[in-house]
């Protein structure tokens, strides 16, 4: 997309338009006594707009256009209050909020509260940020039902329409979700932060995420799609922003301690404090999980501590400093080919594979209002992380061998005679970012720019060879006691970043608005280090031991551009559309790793693409919400993985692809519509269907008019919610239909006479969930019963770590979780 494709609508900004008059909404909130009520949210419905009251009860909405409004106040204690209003003038209106009694509980009070506060879609501006024209949605996590001390993401993300989640990860340690033919493993292909900064382990050149917050911890999870890219980074899927609960600003203390009890000896123990002193506040969580898993070889323990310390240097500026740990161990039993998997899925091959997560997070961040119009934030942040993984995952000689059923050979005593391979991977890194918004009038309108700038710096280091000849968790390094193991490495992989990024919302009329960003990336990437090469005779012996460097640097600059425009035909309909560049950097693992049955293409390179959205979102009478919207998404140079006649796994660029589909999703408040005079009710439904298709169109390789990986055609979940008083329940259901893992879109991998658990199709799969809820005072009983029905079946063949080959899904599983809020 070039510059002057904006000509025409800056033609259109200052030939358009009249003059239009725009007016404030002053207020105030009280108590039945006529005592003000601070940090009450206020809510204009037509709008979107929010803000809470000041310390005087008082709150303002500026600029407001002529027309009628409705008003929500919420403020915990109190029923919730709504009046309609007629704006010809500044107009002024108050609020008087009565205390909760009997007749409607703090139960129902949350769940009204989440109707009409959580919307759907982010706000067109929300603190530094800018989200108009753009596909985006947003998870509530408040007095959400769900398996959430195990990050059941089934059950958290329902209603996001069309991500693809890997269920490989036990107790919910890890997320991995992918959409529209991004690969799920460990959120990849999505910027992934963590109240706007970034968690992964290295943004370019290893965007993993080993560290994923606890759902319990959580207020609400921010997705936007491709067009995030912008502002957030040149990733192909958008941005996963987990914002932490805050710091109760109307206690000083607040205890919340939730213990939960689960199917094959699982434990989870989440305890919070938080409130508000003066101008102090803190939020901090202890979490600790552990349990044996369902399989063999899947015992796993975490432990993560959060915490969270804000400052209010006045009404204008805040500081905020968090810290976050996580240290995890977890044993992985292996994959299975498809034949173990269709006799016993619950089996495992392997005895002596680990996974250690050890992850710290520091962020330091300054909210600045230089007046009503302009806000200002940068935020410092820096990770110190590891990852090892340790294990004997079998190594094929020939065609007909299979790493998956490849015994772990011990001698006479049963003593193992092979070394596990050992993979440890250091991360530091620090950046920093800041940001400028500004509104100001033009024509009559008001207009928002943003500005912003990042810079990131990396120091990570990667390192294979041997481990020890042992069962238990021993991530130390035998290179002198097997100097002739093959796959050994030393890398340092520094990395830089410079971004400035900015987007502006032109206002064009009272309906129609235009938002056109761009993004200046400069990314210098490095690998540096030295690998064994170590030739075998057809005996296994070896007869040749050679130490090779590679010494690798990539230096690019290049803009991305986007356009985002929304049209609102009235207060409840919204057509929105945008399309963004998008760029994905070369990461360690596409240049670098030594491994006998996996060959890196010496000219891999960066991918390219673009991401566009047109859809329409709205509200009918506060009874029903949608989102229905087409995609399309343009991969050039995607890189992916064939086969040689070696058996090897050729990593590289394989071809340009398309990828288009259907998104809508749907909530039906059927409380609201049959019972509204009756508000001891909560009664919803929704429908979430994906429509997805996709095409290789060009290739040097046989692939050309094949489907893309991971991409099931139907992605369909819907689910009912009720509840009276103070108990909820809710029933899910979810279906995937079949999807490809691989570019030759085999049914069942075969290479040479061996089957293939790490290639061919996921078959499809429907899933039953049932959640409940009862809440009594200061105390709340949660529990329900995962994959109702018992299906087996399986979301992900691994290549790597934690398989190679199939890892099953859990099977029928239930959970009980008891809390106690102070």
């Amino acid at each position: 997309m070039k510059l002057r494709d904006y000509k025409v609508f800056f033609l259109v900004v200052f030939i358009s338009g009249y003059t239009f008059s725009q007016y404030k909404i002053t207020g105030k909130v009280v108590d039945e006594a006529n005592k003000a009520i601070e940090n009450a949210e206020v809510y204009n419905q037509n709008t979107g707009a929010q803000v809470v009251t000041d310390n005087d009860g008082n709150f303002v909405f500026n600029d407001i256009e002529p027309g009628d409004y409705v008003i929500t106040v919420f403020s915990y204690d109190f029923e919730i209050l709504e009046k309609q209003i007629k704006v010809e003038q500044d107009t002024t209106i108050s609020f008087t909020l009565a205390p909760l009694d009997e007749k409607l509980s703090e139960v129902l009070i949350t769940q009204r509260r989440a109707k009409i506060f959580g919307l759907k879609q982010l706000k067109p501006i929300e603190g530094t940020a800018i989200y108009a024209g753009k596909k985006s949605e947003v998870v509530l996590l408040e007095n959400a039902l769900g398996n959430l001390a195990s990050n059941n993401a089934r059950e958290i993300y329902s209603q996001v329409v069309g991500l693809n989640i890997y269920e490989n990860s036990v107790g919910g340690l890890q997320l991995n979700i992918g959409g529209r033919g991004l690969d799920p493993n460990r959120t990849a292909n999505f910027n992934t932060r963590q109240n706007g900064y970034d968690i992964s382990a290295d943004v370019l050149g290893y965007p993993e995420s080993y560290y994923t917050p606890p759902a319990e911890a959580l207020s609400e999870i921010q997705v936007v799609r491709g067009a995030a890219s912008l502002q957030y980074g040149t990733q192909f899927g958008g941005l996963i922003n987990f914002k932490m609960k805050q710091p109760n600003p109307n206690k000083k203390i607040e205890l919340v301690s939730r213990q939960s009890f689960g199917a094959f000896n699982a434990f989870s123990s989440f305890n919070s404090l938080g409130g508000t002193v003066g101008k102090l506040s803190y939020y901090t969580y202890f979490n600790y999980k552990t349990g044996d898993g369902f399989r063999p070889n899947s015992e796993f323990d975490s432990k993560n501590i959060y915490a969270n310390i804000g400052y209010q240097i006045s009404d204008k500026t805040k500081l905020t400093g968090e810290f976050t740990y996580l240290d995890y161990l977890a044993q992985q039993p292996g994959g299975l080919t498809d034949t173990q998997f269709e006799l016993d899925p619950d089996v495992s091959n392997r005895t002596r594979n680990w996974f250690e997560v050890d992850w710290k997070l520091f962020s330091l961040k300054l909210e600045h209002k230089f007046s009503e119009k302009t806000d200002f934030s940068v935020n410092l942040f820096a990770l110190d992380a590891s990852r090892k993984a340790l294990g004997f995952r079998g190594i094929p000689t020939d065609l007909n061998s299979n790493p998956i059923t490849a015994p772990d050979e011990t001698d006479v005593n049963g003593v193992f005679v092979t070394p596990r391979d050992l993979i440890v991977g250091n991360f530091r890194n620090w950046g920093a970012e800041t940001r400028l918004l500004h509104r100001y009038d033009l024509l009559g309108r008001e207009s928002v720019f943003l500005i912003g700038a990042k810079y990131y710096q990396s120091d990570n280091s990667s390192r294979q060879g041997p481990g020890s000849l042992g069962t238990d968790a021993n991530f130390d390094f035998q290179n002198v006691t097997f100097p002739d193991y093959p796959n050994q490495s030393t890398f340092d992989f520094p990395n830089q970043n410079i971004a400035v990024f900015g987007e502006h919302i032109f206002n064009i009329t009272d309906k129609l608005s235009i938002t056109p960003g761009a993004r200046f990336e400069y990314i210098k990437t490095q690998a540096d280090g030295t690998y064994n090469n170590v030739i075998f005779d057809n005996a296994g012996n070896p007869i040749s031991n050679t130490l090779e460097t590679d010494d690798e640097t990539l230096e690019r600059s290049f803009v991305l551009l986007g356009l985002g425009s929304s049209y609102k035909f009235n207060t409840s309909l919204e057509a929105y559309a945008n399309i963004s560049q998008n760029y994905r950097s070369v990461t360690f693992n596409d240049i670098r790793i030594v491994n006998p049955t996996f060959v890196i293409r010496p000219d891999i390179s960066d991918e390219e693409g673009f991401t566009a959205d047109i859809g329409l979102r709205g509200k009918l009478n506060n009874l029903l919400s949608y989102d229905a919207s087409v995609f399309g998404l343009w991969y050039q140079d995607r890189i992916g993985e064939i086969f040689n006649d070696r058996a090897q796994r050729v990593r590289g660029n394989i071809g340009d692809a398309f990828i288009y589909g259907i998104e809508s999703y749907v909530n039906w408040n059927i409380a609201n519509t049959f019972l509204s005079d009756n508000t001891n009710y909560v009664f919803n439904a929704f429908t979430n269907l994906a429509i997805t298709d996709s095409e290789y169109t060009k290739s040097e390789q046989p692939i050309e008019g094949n489907k893309v990986e991971f991409i099931p055609l139907v992605n369909f979940k819907t689910g009912i919610g009720f509840g009276y008083k103070n108990f909820l329940g809710s029933i899910q259901f979810t279906h995937l239909s079949e999807q490809f893992t691989e570019v030759t879109n085999a049914d069942r991998g075969i290479t040479g006479s061996r089957e293939e658990g790490t290639l061919g199709k996921i078959p499809a799969y429907s899933i039953v969930d049932i959640s409940f809820s009862y809440t009594y005072k200061k105390f709340k009983l949660e529990t329900g019963i995962n994959n109702l029905l018992d299906e087996s079946y399986f979301t992900q063949r691994a290549t790597g770590y934690p398989g190679p080959g199939i890892i099953p899904a859990a099977p029928l599983s239930w959970y009980t979780t008891l809390q106690f809020k102070f």
